[in-house]
């Protein structure tokens, strides 16, 4: 079988195993308080759940980046977004709405844009310690800018997600490269044990980063992490791993048209969002009590000023 067919297949069920973790991701940011630390959450067998789904999609995306380049796997995990709408929608018990759905196929047309571009050979290249070290570094420097407080947690932390697993995806396609191509170097080797604490690292990372971000909702920063994941991993496969785009430059025009619908999706995401979360909150919360009514019983004597001069003149007194 053609290598890309069997990449763009591994995709396409690492896809629906990543969407049904989004949706119980965000069910169970749903019902967790916003202070509720990490381990509360090991506690959880609905959050093992997610991390069960997230690690088959995982096993599955890895397989996939061994038979296609991260230009071509990366993108495919829009199909993500694809099932979890729905099945979030289902999950809260109601219908998608018309936004949604235009913000899903906004986004999806901008990364179809992208997936045109993208090389459909096998990849052959990895990254050396030096590169890998520095691949990490800045992350971990661009994740804690998107982590700070300010404004859109959610959409920021969804950001930081899609961001450190794009790089986990990058840094996973050098120890699948390495493992099975020997002529790339030593299959043990300082360079594949940082990488491979690299990886670890930035997959928890990312876990744990989309975790806080589905606390607003799942469409919008599904979405976002949907878009900067394949961006960031395009990036690492552009500039370090000698990967290059279809049609060369000419390629760069469908490609910013895409990102520019994808980044429309997303807002229109975040919309619909906004306009669903309130809608949902009185009806969850239920009625409020009502405040409990008081009867103040007082003494006759205070009922009227007078009382006391009344009680002197029927005793004959002034």
């Amino acid at each position: 079988m053609n290598a890309t067919l069997v990449a763009v297949a591994l995709s396409l069920v690492s896809a629906a195993a990543y969407a049904s973790a989004a949706v119980a991701q965000a069910r169970l940011a749903g019902r967790t308080e916003p202070g509720t630390g990490t381990f509360r959450l090991l506690g959880s067998g609905a959050w093992w759940s997610a991390v069960g789904l997230n690690a088959g999609g995982a096993l599955l995306h890895v397989a996939a980046l061994k038979y296609g380049p991260l230009t071509l796997v990366q993108p495919l995990g829009a199909l993500t977004l694809v099932a979890a709408v729905p099945l979030g929608a289902r999950a809260a018990g109601r219908k998608v709405s018309t936004t949604e759905w235009r913000g899903t196929f906004l986004t999806l047309l901008g990364l179809g844009a992208l997936l045109m571009t993208a090389g459909g050979s096998a990849p052959h290249e990895t990254l050396s310690l030096t590169e890998a070290l520095a691949v990490g570094a800045g992350t971990v420097a661009v994740v804690a800018g998107l982590s700070r407080p300010g404004a859109r947690p959610g959409l920021r932390h969804a950001a930081a997600s899609g961001i450190t697993s794009g790089v986990a995806s990058a840094l996973t396609q050098t120890l699948t490269v390495a493992a099975t191509d020997h002529t790339t170097g030593p299959l043990f080797s300082w360079r594949l044990v940082v990488v491979a604490v690299l990886v670890s690292a930035f997959a928890m990372g990312g876990l744990l980063l989309s975790q806080t971000a589905y606390r607003g909702g799942l469409g919008a920063p599904l979405a976002v992490v949907t878009l900067a994941n394949p961006v960031a991993a395009a990036v690492i496969g552009l500039a370090l791993l000698g990967e290059r785009l279809q049609g060369g430059s000419i390629s760069l025009v469908p490609a910013l048209l895409g990102t520019a619908a994808a980044v429309r999706g997303v807002i229109l995401l975040s919309r619909a969002q906004a306009q669903t979360a309130p809608a949902a909150g009185p009806a969850a919360a239920g009625p409020a009590p009502s405040a409990p009514s008081r009867v103040v019983i007082r003494s006759p004597r205070a009922l009227h000023p007078d009382h006391g001069h009344l009680r002197r003149i029927r005793a004959g007194r002034p």
